[in-house]
This record gives structure tokens, C-alpha cells and sequence, in this order.
């Protein structure tokens, strides 16, 4: 009895406590929490080396990370020097070979990378004093070797060249050249001519002037003692040589006068990358700070942000618009309002992204707005204080930018002080639309004629053309005069000479096509099989597993994917019919109302255009007849979505040239098939299009 006795006082109380708050007034605000930030311990050595411990036992690993924070280093051209030394550090030392030293980090089951002015590594911590030993003679003793040094030359040229046609990787560097100036460490970029300047003693000598202790921090978190971890640092980079890196000046980036569109001309871009951008003085010892931070998560800062809720959720224009704030020590940073979009929208999306910045200048944002933002600051500061890592970075950051000692055990009490006239304020320092670059790398003959019409408070937003390299353009010419007399039914007449011919393509009954393409570090196998009965099968796997699937059998057909099967509309199966033919082509010679509507760039390669549908556009080599590019829209969520499949490296199969690269493109993602056999007249069956 005396249990069930407690057990109703107890409810008997809840009910009481319940009763007696008054429910009709707000309640007061707790004042934020103290944070009990623990320090790590910390020591430095005689070369200037700086050293942090955070112990941690709960898991017996560790982990060592070496920064140098050097000011920015101008490369000019030698861009590519620093690339060049930290693909070549960590590949063994003067003391152990690069395969030995490989082997040994592989049998200890640990990880180790280096960066031009970085390295880090993590194992179990039983392994640390070997670890630490293995990291800091990599770091202090570099084996550089020619033949090293070729090799990564070579990768890093590769890597350039497949970034020559990379829309979103073009439009970056250009942003970046255009809001610091090339003469400028963020702004000049690597090249392949800057890279094969560089020789092996430029690496050695980067390495030399910049890899040094001066502004050297060496962080060290998790289950060691200090005591050792300091007698083992000790030892370990004790023997690395005293020195400053060397300082030099360089130009000082400066704002546009007024807002402008810098227009890059990409014709094989499938969409546009838009970046409305300006240069910020943001420290992080800034009062504002945290003000300009919160602004930024307002305008743009994730799938809450204004920008996404406009852009992508109200307007359908994009997958996602975001923003960011950058903060530099050294340097101004740059404030950046982004989204890639479908070509038709470019210049509402331009509209759309300065509205949202001229509004959060302009009008203060709401209560709410505020308060789920700073809840979700708090709530992210919170989190990552359970992790070790955690308290290490904010003790480096201290460090590094001449932080207050208590700037994070403050932090929750600053950031809950925040107001709607701080954030106010922070955007109308910090953002701007009255002297911003709206950097646009697009398609010009289909988005640019809209761009020179924008507008913005009732002024049109003037247009200034740059290349690729971010160097001062003409405006592009579109309007390359067509052949007197050429017809569409010539340049498709053309196309299939130039693939064999109609009558060897006429005498083609089937054919089969196996390819492989890489996603998300995935492998993914593509089947396509075609009959001159208008029948098509294509099947997507990845890991031997059907992904998509479509069958048609000449009359009727499906689709199957994720296990579930959707049979052909009548009006589907009307498409498909159109181009489940081996080469649609001929049929397009049959059918009419086939348009040429001009001629433009795919690539660097001058393309008939040919209107095929509303809906589907091909281009075709004025030079050679081959087709270069199918654009295709179509209905997906309610949206229109444009994909496009780009052909390319041409061979000769039984007397026909088919494309043995196809790239699919569909928003952001971009796809590259190789095609690794190509069957004409066999390895097709009946049973294929069941």
C-alpha cells in the first residue's frame, strides 16, 4: 500500500505544479547556459612549433594534425608549385623509402595525407609513438625525387584538361578571378602553361621557404597521456629547422563600382552557374561576427534559407540556392548568393536572388526567423562539444585569429543576444546589391539576350563579357551565317554518311551496346540492345543490380525500376516508337517537320542545330556531320527538366561509326559512359524485349 500511496502523491504534485501555471503569459527566457569549455594543454618548442594536447580515453585511438597557417603565397606563374610539393610530401622520407613507408602506415591499419602546409594521420593510440615518429620524419626530411615529381605533374594535367569543359569548375575559378584580380593568391589559378613551369627544385624551394615551424601548430587528440605526448613531440620535431616564411605584398582586391553581370560563354553548358558576389572585411574578433553569420543562414544558409524557399521550392528553378559568408585573418573574403539553373530561368533567377538580397538589407527579418536560426546555431554549438576534435579546433582558433579567451565559453550568451537590428545591420555591411558581380557561366545563345534585359530597383543591370580565363571578352556573335540553300534534310542526310552511309545502315537488323560509368564512387553498367523492328531494351545496374530498366517491344512496353514495373502510356509508347528505330535519323528524313533553326557552339565545334520536336534538339558537326549533342525536355515533379547526352570518340564498328563515349547530364549530375563492346547483327535475341 505505502508504494501506490507514494506513487499518487507524486502524481497528486505534477497535477498541482500543472495547475498553477498560468498559461495566458509567455515564460521568461532562461539565460543561456555557461559553457565549460575545457582547455587543451599546450607547449612550444624552441623553433617556434606549437603543441596541443586533448586527452580523450574513452576510445584507444588518436589522432595527430599538423597546420601551418601561412598568409596567402602568390604563385604566379608557377601556380601549381604548392599542389605539386603536397602531392609529393608523404611519400616516404630520406630515412624510409616511399614503398616501405607505405607498408608500414597499411600494417599499422593507420591513415596518413599531406597538404602543401599540412599533414595529419590517425591510428590506435598503441601505435602513436611510431605514428607521430613516421608523420614528423615525412614532414621534416621529404624525399623528392624526379621521377615523383613527373608523375604527379602528369596527374595534376590530367586533372586540368578534364575541368577544360566543366561548366560549375570554369565558373568557380572565373568568380575567383574576378573578385580578387589574378594577381592575387585567391584569385590567379592553376593552368596547364603554369605547371609545366614548375621544375623540381621550385617544389624543393616551396617547400623550404613555406613548410617551416614559424606558424606551425601540431594538435594531438585522444588517448595519450601528455606527459608522453609531449616528451614524443619533443624528440620528433625538435630536429625541424627554425624559420620564417618570407613575406611579399600583392594587389589589394577591390569591390565592382556598380552592379554588374560578368558573363562567361560556355555553349556546352546544359545549365547556368549564377554567383552574385562582393568582398566582406569579416574577421572572426569582429563584434558583428556572429550577426553576419545568422543574416547568412536567413538568406541562403541550407534548405530553410529564403533564397532555396524561392528559388527552388516556390519557383522550381533550381535543386537548391544556397549562400555563404567567408571570414579571413589575412585578407578581405567574399560574401556569395549561388544556384546552378535551367537555361530558360537564368535571368529570373538573377531577378530573384538580388530581390532576396535587397530585401534582408532592406527589411528587418521576422522574430521567428531569428529565433529558429539562433536555436539552430545553439543547437549545432552543443553537439560538437561532445566531441574531442571539437575543443582542439576552437583552442587552434583562438590561436590563430587572436580570439578572447573566453570567445567560445561566451558564445551561446553572445549568440542569444542577437537582435533583429544586429542582423539588420550585419546584412546591410556585409551584403550588397549595389556593387556586386553576378558572375553567369551559361549557354549564351539561349540564356543571353534575357540577361541584357535584367533589371534591378527600375535600373537594367549592364553585361561585360569574359573567356574562360576570366580575361575581358567582346560580346559573343550568334550569328554565324547559315550556307546558302542548306536544309535540314542535308545535315541529316550528312550525318548518316558520315556514320556509313544509308543503304549499310538500312542492312543493320540489330545491334547490342554494353558500357560502364562511375557515380558516387559507384560502378554503374549500362545495356542497350535496338532492332530494326523498332524494338529497345536499356537496362542501368549497379553492382549487377537493375537500377532501370525499359523494354519495348515494338508495339507496347514498361518500364521497371526499384522493383516496381510501369507500363507504357499510348502517348509513351508514341515517343518511344520514334526513337527505339537503330538510327532514328532515317525515320527523321520520313517523317517532316524537321526544322534547322541555326547554327551554334557545342564546345569548341560549330553545330548544326536541328528542332526535332518541341521537346528534343539536336546538334550536328558542320564540320564533320557527327552528332554532338541531344537536348531533351521533359516533365518531371511537376517541373520542367532538360537533360542532354553529349557523344563523342567516334570508332568504327562492321563499317559504322558509333560514338564510344556518351555523357548524360541532368541538373548538376553528369554522367560519362564508356562503351566497352559494340555488337552489329548479333547478341540480340526475342527474348530481350519480353
Amino acid at each position: 500500500m505505502k508504494k501506490y500511496y507514494i506513487l499518487f502523491i507524486g502524481i497528486l504534485s505534477a497535477l498541482t505544479v500543472h495547475a498553477q501555471v498560468d498559461r495566458t503569459k509567455m515564460p521568461e527566457p532562461r539565460p543561456a547556459p555557461e559553457i565549460n569549455l575545457e582547455e587543451p594543454q599546450s607547449f612550444q618548442l624552441k623553433n617556434g612549433l606549437k603543441v596541443m594536447v586533448v586527452e580523450n580515453h574513452k576510445l584507444p585511438r588518436v589522432s595527430i594534425q599538423l597546420t601551418i597557417d601561412n598568409p596567402p603565397i602568390l604563385e604566379g606563374e608557377k601556380a601549381g608549385v604548392s599542389s605539386l610539393t603536397g602531392s609529393l610530401l608523404g611519400k616516404g622520407s630520406k630515412n624510409i623509402s616511399k614503398d616501405e613507408f607505405n607498408e608500414e602506415i597499411d600494417f599499422l591499419g593507420a591513415r596518413m595525407s599531406f597538404g602543401p602546409q599540412s599533414a595529419y594521420t590517425s591510428s590506435l593510440s598503441k601505435y602513436f609513438p611510431r605514428i607521430l615518429e613516421l608523420m614528423a620524419d615525412a614532414a621534416i626530411n621529404p624525399n623528392f625525387t624526379q621521377e615523383e615529381f613527373e608523375k604527379e605533374k602528369e596527374k595534376l594535367i590530367t586533372g586540368l584538361k578534364t575541368e577544360e569543359k566543366d561548366v560549375a569548375a570554369i565558373a568557380g575559378r572565373v568568380q575567383r578571378a574576378l573578385a580578387y584580380g589574378k594577381n592575387h593568391p585567391y584569385g590567379e589559378f592553376t593552368t596547364e602553361a603554369t605547371v609545366n613551369n614548375v621544375i623540381l627544385e621550385d617544389v624543393e624551394q616551396f617547400y623550404r621557404d613555406y613548410f617551416v615551424p614559424a606558424n606551425a601548430y601540431l594538435v594531438i587528440i585522444g588517448d595519450v597521456e601528455f606527459e608522453k605526448a609531449k616528451e614524443l613531440a619533443e624528440k620528433a620535431f625538435t630536429p625541424w629547422t627554425k624559420a620564417a616564411p618570407p613575406s611579399f605584398t600583392y594587389s589589394t582586391p577591390n569591390d565592382a563600382q556598380y552592379t554588374q553581370i560578368n558573363f562567361v560563354d560556355m555553349p556546352n553548358a546544359v545549365q547556368s552557374e549564377i554567383a552574385v558576389q562582393n568582398l566582406v572585411e569579416l574577421k572572426m574578433k569582429n563584434e558583428d561576427y556572429l550577426p553576419a553569420l545568422v543574416a547568412n543562414q536567413i538568406l541562403g544558409g541550407g534548405g530553410e534559407g529564403r533564397l532555396f524557399l524561392n528559388l527552388r521550392e516556390d519557383k522550381g528553378y533550381t535543386y537548391g540556392s544556397y549562400s555563404s559568408i567567408g571570414d579571413d585573418k589575412y585578407d578581405v573574403s567574399r560574401f556569395r548568393a549561388t544556384a546552378s539553373v535551367r537555361n530558360m530561368v537564368t535571368d529570373s533567377s538573377v531577378v530573384e536572388i538580388l530581390k532576396e538580397i535587397d530585401k534582408i538589407v532592406n527589411e528587418p527579418v521576422t522574430e521567428k526567423e531569428l529565433e529558429n536560426t539562433k536555436a539552430k546555431y545553439a543547437g549545432r554549438f552543443v553537439m560538437a562539444l561532445e566531441q574531442p576534435q571539437t575543443i582542439a579546433a576552437y583552442a587552434l582558433n583562438i590561436e590563430k585569429e587572436n580570439l578572447p579567451k573566453d570567445f567560445y565559453k561566451t558564445y551561446l550568451e553572445r549568440l542569444d543576444k542577437i537582435t533583429v537590428s544586429d542582423v539588420q545591420k550585419a546584412a546591410q555591411k556585409y551584403f550588397s546589391t549595389s556593387n556586386a558581380r553576378v558572375v553567369v557561366a551559361g549557354k549564351g545563345s539561349e540564356v543571353l539576350e534575357n540577361l541584357e534585359n535584367v533589371s534591378i530597383n527600375g535600373k537594367k543591370i549592364p553585361v561585360q563579357y569574359y573567356d574562360k580565363m576570366g580575361e575581358k571578352t567582346e560580346k559573343p556573335d550568334y550569328s554565324a551565317d547559315m550556307p546558302e540553300g542548306v536544309t535540314s534534310d542535308e545535315v541529316l542526310e550528312k550525318y548518316i554518311e558520315a556514320i556509313g552511309g544509308k543503304k549499310t545502315l538500312e542492312e543493320v537488323e540489330s545491334y547490342s551496346m554494353t558500357a560502364e560509368a562511375e557515380m558516387q564512387g559507384m560502378k554503374l553498367e549500362l545495356e542497350m540492345k535496338k532492332t530494326s523492328k523498332d524494338q529497345f531494351m536499356q537496362d542501368v545496374k549497379m553492382m549487377g543490380n537493375s537500377m532501370s530498366k525499359q523494354v519495348f517491344d515494338g508495339d507496347k512496353g514498361y518500364v521497371m525500376a526499384q522493383g516496381q514495373r510501369k507500363d507504357f502510356t499510348e502517348e509513351e509508347v508514341s515517343k518511344i516508337k520514334e526513337e527505339s528505330a537503330p538510327f532514328p535519323e532515317l525515320n527523321y528524313l520520313l517523317v517532316g517537320g524537321i526544322t534547322l533553326e541555326g547554327i551554334e557552339n557545342v564546345g569548341d565545334k560549330k553545330a548544326y542545330k536541328i528542332k526535332v520536336t518541341d521537346n528534343k534538339t539536336v546538334y550536328y558537326d558542320v564540320e564533320t556531320g557527327l552528332k554532338l549533342q541531344e537536348v531533351n525536355l521533359a516533365e518531371m515533379q511537376g517541373q520542367q527538366v532538360q537533360q542532354t547526352l553529349s557523344y563523342d570518340d567516334y570508332k568504327e564498328v562492321s563499317g559504322i561509326m558509333f560514338p564510344f563515349k556518351l555523357t548524360q547530364s541532368m541538373g548538376p549530375q553528369n554522367i560519362d559512359f564508356m562503351f566497352t563492346e559494340i555488337k552489329v547483327n548479333e547478341g540480340v535475341t526475342p527474348a530481350d524485349f519480353e
